[in-house]
């Protein structure tokens, strides 16, 4: 068994050197394979779990849950094919940095979402660097050890976890609303502003901030909020920003 093994290997190193120099691409590094199958396996199990059974019970938005997983694994697989410590851990940084500034142009990411965001990505990021290295002269090994890469991501579970259940990320839902009686928005009148809303909209209300007023059309821009969990997570009060309702 010992000598086909060692048969084996030898032929395998034969047709990767011959592919090497053919293509620059060898057969297969069982080491390597191994190794990147492990981590991806581990982070997919970490990032579907925190995505499905965190984060989509609360919104019910399955296009941010398969926005956040099918990321996560994009930035894992792009940071574990990059060569050399130091470029990947420089890419990493960047891809921080390059979502800070995009921030999704076309779409506003509610803070929830973002939070998720960077979580998964920061998950996806240790999975991958994730490695340990042998000192021949030494003889030792050093870096991350399996223990330490689990803890690791129990820890982003574990956050995920308590973010749920305190209010950390317990947003209110809010809508913008155009509002045709100026005469209620004084602050003396504020109870009444808030008995006709919750009349009108049917929405128990929380709170209310009182926007760009417009004697000539006897109009303001009124911002509620108030929970709902229908209408946690959606998309659509995002959509209408506060300076176009005020330029209608």
């Amino acid at each position: 068994m010992t000598e086909f093994i060692h048969q084996l290997s030898s032929e395998l190193n034969n047709i990767n050197y011959e592919l090497a120099e053919a293509i620059g691409l060898t057969l297969i590094d069982p080491e390597q394979f191994i190794g990147i199958f492990v981590r991806f396996c581990l982070n997919l199990a970490v990032v579907s779990i925190i995505a499905r059974y965190f984060y989509y019970p609360r919104s019910k938005r399955r296009d941010y849950m398969f926005v956040f997983i099918i990321m996560s694994m994009s930035i894992f697989m792009l940071v574990s094919f990059m060569g050399g410590d130091s470029l990947r851990t420089g890419a990493a940084l960047g891809l921080f940095a390059l979502f800070g500034i995009i921030r999704y142009r076309t779409e506003a990411i509610p803070i929830r979402e973002m939070t998720y965001l960077f979580m998964l990505v920061s998950t996806s990021v240790v999975n991958a660097l994730s490695s340990a290295n042998y000192h021949p002269k030494a003889d030792y090994w050093d870096g991350v050890g399996v223990i330490t890469l689990l803890f690791a991501n129990c820890i982003f579970i574990l956050l995920a976890w308590i973010f749920e259940r305190s209010n950390l990320l317990n947003e209110h839902c809010s809508k913008y609303i155009r509002y045709d009686n100026v005469n209620l928005v004084a602050p003396e009148k504020r109870e009444e502003l808030k008995a006709d809303l919750e009349k009108r909209t049917g929405l128990k209300i929380i709170s209310i901030e009182v926007g760009t007023i417009d004697f000539l059309k006897d109009s303001v821009i009124i911002r509620i909020f108030y929970d709902e969990d229908m209408d946690r997570g959606s998309s659509i009060a995002n959509a209408v920003r506060f300076n176009k309702l005020g330029q209608q």
